[in-house]
Formats: structure tokens, sequence, C-alpha cells
């Protein structure tokens, strides 16, 4: 019997690994992240799976299903949004799992602020602009450890993809403000992937307003920095004068 944590993708099923969508077909027993989870992907589970909506669950109540499920030799899904390393607090199941000699594995999964990106057709690395790309959030009922603050991490310049923090999104855009400049671009990309997704754009000085107006005030990733622009210098990947192993075996 084993325990597997799936990455469930954004939302969109078609963006599922090949394992993944083989996991859940042939699913037994399944511990989902609740409303999180895009309905298509939970219709990919056998009619019969046992099926366990994990929004109103303790640590406790899901590991007893992990339990139960073990004594009876039937292995468990455990459904993630995204991709489950992050923000996907599956260490402290893994150390319950442990403590019962309980096997494990992860299957990745498509991360939300790569949905983000791909919905928003932007490049997040940009030469000479940006080649560093930083996945954050703010502090909320998880407080972050010092020197990670969105303060911290807007100084570095690089772009920025902050997750669970669209409802402190005054204090966000003000802090963008403050080292991007007013005028930078930032994107706030509303469940990326799903059929109701919404994009909103806009820069740091009016941001925020423009997505209170639209009333998101979760599920969604907000983008920011230059990377965004489309003005700037070109890769040299595909530069004529550079080579590099790939080019250089088709040479004569």
């Amino acid at each position: 019997m084993k325990v597997t944590f799936v990455g469930a993708g954004p939302g969109d099923p078609e963006l599922l690994t090949l394992k993944a969508a083989r996991l859940l077909r042939e699913c037994r027993c399944c511990v989902y992240a609740g409303s999180l989870v895009s309905p298509e992907v939970l219709a990919l589970l056998p009619a019969d799976a046992e099926t366990h909506d994990s929004a109103g669950m303790t640590l406790e109540e899901t590991t007893a299903v992990c339990k139960d499920a073990s004594e009876r030799n039937i292995d468990v899904v455990r459904l993630h949004t995204g991709d489950p390393s992050i923000y996907g607090a599956i260490r402290e199941q893994m150390e319950e799992l442990d403590k019962l000699g309980i096997d494990y594995d992860v299957v990745p999964g498509v991360s939300s602020f790569q949905a983000a990106a791909a919905a928003l057709r932007a490049e997040l690395t940009a030469p000479e602009v940006s080649q560093t790309i930083i996945l954050t959030r703010t502090s909320g009922r998880t407080p972050m450890p010092a020197g990670q603050e969105l303060e911290e991490m807007a100084r570095t310049h690089a772009t920025l993809c902050v997750f669970l923090s669209v409802h402190q999104m005054p204090k966000v855009a003000a802090t963008l403000a403050t080292h991007y400049g007013a005028d930078c671009p930032v994107a706030v990309v509303y469940r990326a992937s799903w059929p109701d997704q919404l994009i909103v754009k806009g820069t740091a000085a009016d941001i925020a307003e423009k997505v209170a107006a639209a009333g998101i005030g979760k599920t969604a990733m907000i983008v920011a920095g230059r990377a965004l622009e489309w003005s700037g210098a070109v890769s040299r990947l595909y530069d004529a004068g550079f080579s590099h192993g790939y080019r250089d075996a088709k040479q004569p």
C-alpha cells in the first residue's frame, strides 16, 4: 500500500501529467484539496472511488483515512492543487505517514505560476532585465521568516510570482511601486486555466484598484516585474553568431 501525493495542476485537466491522470483513473481512495481542485479533474476518478474533501478535515483526520486504507491494503491518492512542493503542506503529512510506516511518493504537477505565465503569454525571464524568478507570498496566518518579506524580495528586481496574497493587493502594489517603480507592469490571473479564468493587467500604480473592481479576492496569482514588458534586449540563443553544443554538432 502506498500514498501518492499528486499534483492536480492549475485546473485544466489536460495539464495533468500522464502519470497523474493514470493514478486518478485507477484510484480507489482519494483525499483531495476541496474546491481548489477542478471538478473536471475530479471527474477522472472512478464512480465507485472513495473521496474525502480535506477542506474541512484536520491533519489527524486525513492521516486516519490513510491508516484505514493501509489496513485494507488500498492505495491512496492525496490530490493537491498545482505542484505539491509549493505551499502544499505535505511535509507534516509525510511525517505522520513515517510514524505509521506507510510508504509514499510524489507526482509533480504544473504550478499556478506557470499556468499564469502561459495565460499571459509571457516569458518570466528576460535578457539583461531579469534572470531570476522568485516564488513568494505575503504574511498572513503563516508568518514570513525574517529576511523573506515581500519588501526584501522586491529589492532584487527579479520577476515575482506572489501566491496567496491577492487579498492584500494594495499592500503588494505599494511595495512593488517602491522598488520597481509605479509604472512597473503587474498582472493578476484569477483561476488560471479554469473555464472562468480572468486576467487583470496594470501597473503598480493602478493594479490594486483594477483588481478590486474585478472583485478578485482569492485564488489568484500576482506576477510582477520588468520582464513582462515587451521591449528590451533579446536572447542570444538564436543569434547567428552564437554557438552551442547542439548547433555545433550540426557543423561539418
